[in-house]
């Protein structure tokens, strides 16, 4: 019986299965690359929202944040339909397979950056404003920043993390000059355009990497093959960014725009953490679905181990961070800090049980379990902004943040659930009907 993970869908041929050994020190040599790479990102998104956050101060850094989980929801409407797919159908197999999905993929992610950065350009003209300048901007750069996206999903799905390091680190030596001119503007209009100019760069290189030019007129038949996985993948993502975006929305207009820089302040505290969730797609499903075609019986171990070791390790650092200075803190944020350092405890529960739940997520993804998976995001999504505005309206800033921290572990607990049942359902269908005379 052929894998859930194609739901039907031929790939073309896989590579031979190498032996044990050798297999295993390929999944080592993988996962150190992924590591590798969310540690790229993980930086620079971390030296990012440090640098735009002390140099802009509170309510301007809440403008930034705006646009930037603006920017999270657009990149989930990219990897719904153009690289979840990839990642899920085109994880090990033939190298023509590969380049063909590759290119529609990639097309897919390009045309929605551009459609979505139309709509956020004319969006940002209306509004005007601080606000609506940085939206407007926002919409200039963002198919650079979903193309730049794509490539990484195209080399993890090869086995390539090597090549999607090197693309990251491309994009954090561009980010540095690109942050020193916009802090002489110091704008929230220059950082945004700074940040997605240098995605931009390393999208170019990504297109070199690859050797493979994306093929935007092949988006319309890549979403027809792939909608069967796409449209769940799709409302699965945006309610999960939608769910972020909402509760900062709602956060500003309870509280002030200020509060939505604090929290942003908080969580970049716990940013190579962050970072590895928002990003766990390019490694751990390509990692799940190799795992369930050779050895299906360890994806339920694999996913514990996975969730089980983020979450432990977000535990460890947000106890590292309640020991940090004032001093020090202060030096880090500026004048975001006092008050961020206060939500270290609940925002840090908050990543473990996300931590926790993205390595189930794992597992139904690469079983093709798209029912399951929306089904237990969108359970959790509504928790989210159940819990954060209702925390937010009872408690403000720090309220809203235990809400979201106990809502987070609840909805990892339904992740758990819902791949438990999937694994069930993934065994009895693989066993073969004994005929009785």
């Amino acid at each position: 019986m052929r894998p859930m993970a194609t739901e039907g869908k031929d790939p073309g041929p896989a590579a031979p299965t190498p032996p044990a050994g050798s297999a295993r020190r390929a999944l080592a040599g993988r996962l150190s690359w992924g590591l590798a790479d969310q540690a790229a990102s993980s930086m620079s998104n971390f030296v990012v929202g440090v640098y735009v956050a002390r140099s802009l101060g509170v309510t301007a850094f809440g403008v930034f944040s705006l646009a930037w989980v603006t920017y999270g929801v657009v990149l989930n409407v990219s990897r719904g339909v153009a690289t979840d797919p990839l990642v899920v159908r085109f994880s090990g197999v033939s190298d023509v397979s590969w380049r063909g999905a590759v290119a529609r993929s990639s097309g897919t992610a390009l045309g929605v950056g551009t459609g979505l950065g139309v709509v956020s350009v004319v969006a940002g003209l209306a509004l005007g404003g601080r606000l609506g300048t940085a939206f407007a901007c926002l919409g200039v750069v963002l198919p650079g920043l979903l193309l730049q996206d794509a490539w990484r999903f195209a080399f993890f799905a090869a086995g390539a993390g090597r090549k999607a390091f090197v693309n990251d680190l491309v994009w954090g030596a561009a980010l540095v000059p690109a942050m020193v001119v916009a802090a002489q503007v110091g704008t929230v209009t220059a950082f945004v355009l700074a940040w997605g100019g240098s995605a931009a760069v390393a999208a170019g290189y990504g297109w070199f990497q690859s050797g493979i030019r994306p093929h935007p007129a092949g988006a319309r038949a890549w979403v027809r093959e792939h909608r069967d996985l796409g449209y769940r993948y799709l409302v699965e993502n945006v309610s999960n960014s939608g769910a972020s975006q909402l509760r900062a929305y709602g956060l500003g207009a309870i509280v002030g725009v200020g509060a939505v820089g604090v929290i942003r302040g908080a969580e970049l505290l716990l940013g190579p953490f962050m970072a590895v969730l928002m990003g766990l797609s390019l490694v751990t499903v390509a990692e799940a679905a190799r795992v369930l075609r050779r050895a299906p019986h360890r994806l339920g171990a694999f996913c514990l181990l996975l969730g089980g070791g983020q979450a432990a390790a977000a535990l460890l650092w947000g106890g590292a961070l309640l020991l940090v200075p004032d001093r020090l803190g202060e030096l880090v944020l500026g004048g975001v800090w006092g008050a961020a350092s206060e939500l270290i405890v609940p925002v840090t529960l908050g990543v473990a049980g996300a931590g926790l739940g993205t390595g189930a997520a794992a597992g139904l993804r690469a079983l093709g379990a798209a029912r399951r998976s929306l089904r237990s995001q969108l359970f959790a999504s509504a928790c989210y902004v159940g819990g954060g505005l209702g925390g937010a309206a009872a408690g403000g800033t720090v309220g809203s943040a235990w809400g979201v921290a106990a809502a987070t572990l609840v909805g990892s607990a339904v992740w758990w659930l819902q791949l438990r049942a999937a694994l069930r359902e993934h065994h009895r269908n693989s066993i073969p009907e004994v005929r009785t005379s």
